[in-house]
């Protein structure tokens, strides 16, 4: 049953890359949408879900919040590594950006999306109600998630080709997710743990680079239209979930 549920998470995933593939001429608005799903994403679902899952405490912190800084910063330094290590070959980056970070952001979406998979899994196996409600919650976001991973390895100066692979990998990687349940239990303060770190990636991704960039050559309001809703769709989605 949950492997049948992912594939509606597989075909969401495709339809949110097939929307940003079919919007290219207006990639400011592509990438101010993207910006507030992914904000949505990190504060309205991955934070609180990281916060209830991982409820140890390190120094007075929840370990969730300092994983969280530590995925923002791991993020940043992932990226000036790999701008490093192009500059120091000669390589030049596509128009200021490097298509490593791209991939390497989209790759991070697509072991989330397999982690989606298995907390589809993981519900059906405590019961049939709480596996619908997580569906429910998966499948609306994933069409954010495909739409993200399109453009954050497009935006990157990646070809064209390399977005759509890493959008078919991200359709995929929930039916796996889902699958690998029927082997594994995953403990949930591992779940946390990996919420928050990789909810700190996603914001900085966000913050430092897709909103720059979107605000960038097209300061118009409706830019900044696109990227609030964007944030008020997710919100939306969590709220219909709970």
């Amino acid at each position: 049953m949950a492997v049948f549920v992912a594939l509606g998470a597989f075909l969401m995933t495709l339809a949110g890359g097939w929307t940003a593939h079919r919007v290219t001429d207006r990639r400011h608005l592509v990438l101010g949408l993207a910006g507030g799903l992914m904000l949505g994403v990190v504060g309205l679902e991955l934070l609180p879900e990281s916060l209830e899952a991982a409820d140890t405490e390190l120094y007075g912190v929840p370990a969730a919040l300092l994983l969280f800084v530590g995925g923002f910063l791991l993020a940043h330094l992932v990226e000036r590594l790999l701008a490093h290590r192009q500059a120091a070959h000669g390589a030049k980056e596509t128009d200021g950006r490097t298509p490593e970070v791209g991939l390497t952001a989209a790759a991070a979406m697509v072991g989330h999306s397999a982690m989606d998979g298995v907390a589809i899994g993981a519900a059906f196996q405590v019961d049939g109600g709480m596996g619908t409600a997580v569906a429910v919650a998966v499948i609306a976001h994933d069409f954010a998630d495909g739409f993200n991973t399109y453009t954050l390895t497009s935006a990157y100066g990646n070809a064209r080709r390399r977005a759509l692979t890493m959008l078919v990998a991200d359709a995929v990687a929930p039916v796996v997710g889902a699958a690998s349940t029927l082997f594994l239990t995953l403990p949930e303060s591992l779940l946390g743990g990996y919420l928050g770190l990789f909810g700190g990636a996603l914001l900085y991704l966000a913050a430092a680079e897709i909103l720059p960039e979107a605000h960038h050559a097209h300061p118009a309001r409706s830019t900044l239209l696109c990227t609030i809703a964007g944030a008020l769709f997710i919100w939306l989605v969590v709220g219909a979930a709970h």
